[in-house]
């Protein structure tokens, strides 16, 4: 059964965020934020009464055993937090959870950043309906900003709640939500308020790390290495515009012949990557699609967030010979330096210190 205590912990907390904060913009927000986990909480079902519900689709309780499974697997081999986190399901309706909204100036790589009373400041806004997510955007396009809209297939409450397996957890198929659940669980597991690329660099590392074990684990083939080259390559290409830019945001030019340049490095990123496609990947397409959608700063956002650190946490790991209590006990003293302390040691340990 739900457990009310959680329940009404969520209430409490709805209200204490709607009182600390102050003007209407931000007390809408913030209560469309309170509804939506409310929501959430109140539609949670135990996943062993939904797999064991007769009217319950067979799709749906295969996905859900396999859930299980990976759930035992990430507290039992990967050491991630034993609680009733995604031991619980919610059909939310909808593809994503939430979506996200990214923002930067025209000129600059760095987030506009939005503050909350226990996660910190991070580097977007998430609305639970899509019209107010691209409400927010068009706002942020009207004074200028570079905007991006992202879905989001699941989210962590930083253990604060019992967070559930989402329905939208499971369209991209099992492997993927074993993946999420290991990312998700890894935010439980540590959080350093204030640093999204600390924290999300370092649960997809757990993400990715966690998905090749458990693969190992039942036995299966490693992901195609082709694939695994592939999405590489493609993330250092992104990267390395950002670095670009970051470099011609630097420089005293007019708006007009910032805004030319910005364009044509946009236009390089593109020439690069059918160079790229068309000549190591045999024309796989797979990228297509954002490539060619209209390209600003803040759709470079996520992969500088989610992507940045992910060097230097594998040679973390590799450091502790994969030992999953040592990596973790090792993040904790990386989030614990200040911030400047803390980015040379990242940068340090991805080899990249210069």
């Amino acid at each position: 059964m739900i457990r009310h205590d959680r329940l009404f912990l969520s209430h409490g907390f709805a209200l204490l965020m709607l009182l600390l904060l102050g003007g209407c913009s931000s007390i809408d927000y913030y209560s469309q934020l309170a509804s939506g986990q409310w929501r959430l909480l109140h539609a949670r079902e135990p996943v062993a009464e939904v797999i064991a519900d007769p009217n319950s689709a067979p799709a749906l309780r295969e996905h859900l055993i396999k859930s299980q499974q990976a759930r035992a697997f990430a507290s039992r081999q990967l050491h991630l937090p034993d609680n009733p986190s995604y031991r619980l399901y919610v059909d939310v309706g909808r593809p994503y959870v939430v979506w996200n909204v990214f923002a930067t100036g025209a000129f600059s790589l760095d987030p506009v950043t939005h503050c909350f009373p226990v996660a910190g400041c991070v580097a977007y806004r998430g609305y639970y309906s899509q019209g107010a997510a691209r409400g927010e955007a068009a706002l942020q396009r009207q004074a200028g900003m570079d905007v991006y809209v992202s879905g989001v297939e699941t989210y962590s409450t930083l253990g604060w709640f019992d967070d559930p397996i989402l329905s939208s957890m499971l369209s991209r198929g099992d492997e993927r939500m074993a993946a999420l659940i290991f990312h998700e669980l890894a935010h439980q597991r540590f959080y350093v308020k204030d640093d999204t690329e600390f924290n999300e660099s370092y649960a997809n590392f757990v993400e990715q790390e966690g998905a090749r074990q458990w693969r190992v684990a039942r036995g299966l083939a490693p992901q195609s290495l082709a694939a695994s080259k592939q999405n590489d390559q493609f993330i250092q290409l992104v990267l390395d515009v950002r670095e670009r830019l970051k470099t011609l945001y630097g420089q005293p030019l007019a708006a007009e012949v910032m805004r030319e340049r910005k364009a044509a490095e946009f236009e390089r990123l593109r020439r690069d990557y059918r160079q790229m496609r068309d000549a190591q990947w045999a024309g796989d397409k797979r990228f297509d699609p954002w490539i060619n959608a209209p390209m600003n700063n803040a759709k470079l956002l996520p992969f500088g967030l989610y992507d940045q650190w992910v060097p230097a946490f594998t040679a973390l790991f590799k450091q502790v010979n994969g030992d999953w209590p040592a990596f973790y006990s090792a993040v904790e003293k990386l989030g614990a330096l200040p911030m400047e302390q803390r980015k040379a040691a990242l940068r340090r340990l991805a080899g990249s210190d210069t």
